[in-house]
C-alpha cells in the first residue's frame, strides 16, 4: 500500500496522455519527454483527454505500482493548463483534494509542516 506524506514527490503531467498506455509506456514517458528518473519514487499523475479518469505511476524500492481511478460520476473540474510547463509538482495534501475531483487550488489547507510549541521550561 502506498500512502501518501507532506514530504513525498508528485509531479501531474499537464497534458493528457493516452490512457491505452500501460505500465511500461509510461515509464518511457516520464523517462524520454519528462527527462526524469522514474525509479526515483516519485509519483507521476497522468489524466485521459476527457478527464474522467487519472493514472498514477510510483516505484517503491521493489518494484512499479500503477494506479488508476475512473470516476463514476463527473470529471476533474481543476487540471493545470498544458503550457510551457510540462509538469507541475503537488503537494500530497492537493493530491487527495484532486482525487476527489476538488480544486486543490482553492481548497484552503493546513501548511504540511508547522513547528511545534516549545514546552514552558
Amino acid at each position: 500500500m502506498i500512502q501518501l506524506t507532506p514530504h513525498m514527490r508528485i509531479l501531474l503531467a499537464c497534458e493528457p496522455i493516452d490512457f491505452r498506455k500501460g505500465l511500461d509506456s509510461l515509464v518511457a514517458v516520464c523517462r524520454d519527454r519528462f527527462q526524469c528518473d522514474p525509479f526515483s519514487g516519485t509519483l507521476f499523475l497522468f489524466r485521459n483527454k476527457s478527464g474522467t479518469a487519472v493514472k498514477m505511476i510510483i516505484y517503491d524500492g521493489h518494484g512499479y505500482w500503477l494506479f488508476w481511478r475512473r470516476f463514476s460520476e463527473g470529471k476533474l473540474h481543476w487540471w493545470p493548463p498544458a503550457g510551457g510547463e510540462n509538469l507541475t509538482p503537488l503537494a500530497a495534501q492537493q493530491l487527495t483534494v484532486l482525487l476527489y475531483q476538488g480544486n486543490p487550488e482553492q481548497a484552503q489547507l493546513a501548511e504540511p509542516w508547522r513547528r511545534l510549541p516549545l514546552a514552558p521550561g
